[in-house]
């Protein structure tokens, strides 16, 4: 049913040298001072490996109940058990292990699932504990969130062969019949973000506020937003900053604040309630901000209840909701193979949220969605070289 990514296994190993000589795991740590990201005009990319899916019912941002209906009344069978061990935070986060919960509750409610549980992690040393513990409850299947929990999964899925372990960003060079591992091409939604960056900003100056360096995602997502502003304008500013924590929403506003008094008027967020703490005080002070993964104005900015809404251009987003609800229902129908499954802008893996409150002007927005219907059907690439945009780091924008 899916297509293997055949030329990971290089793909990976150039990837693993770059992550061995990334930043460290300590969360308490000061993150390096804002820097402006430079990068070359985009070149063509390699085609994405894509995640097959049922036929999409409309549009580019798919809802779970059409998906449902994509899957023919499927059911699952009476005892079938769904768990799910978050990354860092709780299942109300906002953004990343969110949206992993939600597509898990979609494809309860969908396939007639009782039997759901999670754990929400509390630190890194946690997660063997949290993964062996869920184990002991002998789920169908079990979700885990984030890359960091990419060698505690693997462990575990091999000791558990009658378990099949869904791992959201999560790759190796090679999968047992039972893991998944699901990766997204976030150096698209990135350069959506950049383009929709470039489109609104007035000063020429935009920035970004991300997480952990070492986290391949969030490296993605920030060349993909420097090219795709860079699209639109070639001679945009474009400010960066990575920092060591994915939970410090008070280090991003401040990165934003800073941002800000550098003349930026858009700023993305792309690393957690640590992005979404510098998308939240761009827009309080009056300026653009762009969340990620999921749509923030439902979460971070409490359905437009919360000051700054109508400053939240849109938000990058990443459907792993999705690539929940696609494995659990494999899995429900007999057809999960271990290997790598891909969301990308082609497949409605990749998107970009609704503008709700925000004031976007027409010009803006069809360019927006111009960029995104060509990142679909390939007429547009975003410049980030390898295969799926895996190769990132230093040198990772073709030259």
């Amino acid at each position: 049913m899916r297509k293997r990514l055949l030329l990971l296994l290089a793909a990976l190993l150039s990837l693993a040298l770059v992550t061995a000589g990334c930043g460290n795991d300590d969360d308490s740590g000061a993150a390096p001072a804002p820097t402006e990201a430079s990068a070359p005009e985009p070149t063509e990319a390699p085609a994405p490996t894509e995640a097959p899916a049922p036929e999409a019912a409309s549009g580019a941002l798919i809802t779970l109940d059409e998906e449902c209906a994509a899957w023919d009344g499927i059911q699952a069978p009476d005892g079938f058990r769904v768990n799910m061990v978050t990354d860092i935070g709780k299942v109300d986060d906002g953004t990343f292990n969110q949206f992993a919960y939600e597509g898990m509750v979609g494809a309860a409610e969908c396939f007639g699932i009782e039997d759901t549980s999670v754990i929400e992690t509390a630190s890194e040393a946690d997660y063997d504990a949290n993964l062996n513990t869920s184990a002991s409850e002998s789920p169908d299947v079990l979700i885990t969130v984030g890359f960091l929990l990419g060698t505690d999964t693997m462990l575990a899925a091999e000791e558990n062969p009658g378990i099949n372990y869904i791992g959201i960003d999560q790759f190796h060079l090679e999968y047992p019949a039972n893991y998944v591992g699901v990766l997204f091409n976030e150096h698209e939604g990135g350069f959506i973000a950049g383009a929709l960056a470039a489109s609104l900003s007035e000063s020429g100056v935009v920035g970004v506020v991300a997480g952990r360096e070492d986290v391949p995602p969030v490296v993605k997502f920030v060349n993909g937003y420097e090219a795709g502003a860079k699209y639109i304008n070639p001679n945009i500013q474009v400010l960066s900053v990575y920092n060591e924590s994915f939970t410090d929403p008070a280090k991003g506003a401040s990165d934003a604040q800073q941002f800000i008094g550098d003349g930026a008027d858009v700023i993305f967020g792309a690393g957690g309630p640590t992005g979404s703490g510098g998308v939240k005080a761009a827009a309080e002070a009056g300026a653009w901000g762009i969340g990620v993964d999921q749509d923030e104005y439902y979460t971070t900015f409490n359905g437009g209840s919360a000051p700054g809404s109508e400053y939240l251009a849109s938000s990058a987003i990443k459907r792993v909701d999705l690539s929940v609800f696609r494995n659990i229902a494999a899995a429900i129908e007999g057809t999960f193979a271990g290997g790598v499954f891909v969301l990308t802008a082609e497949n409605l893996g990749i998107t970009y949220a609704p503008f709700h409150d925000a004031a976007v002007n027409a010009e803006a927005a069809a360019s927006v969605e111009q960029v995104r219907a060509g990142l679909a059907d390939g007429s547009i690439t975003t410049g980030v070289c390898g295969i799926d945009g895996l190769f990132i780091g230093e040198g990772s924008l073709c030259d």
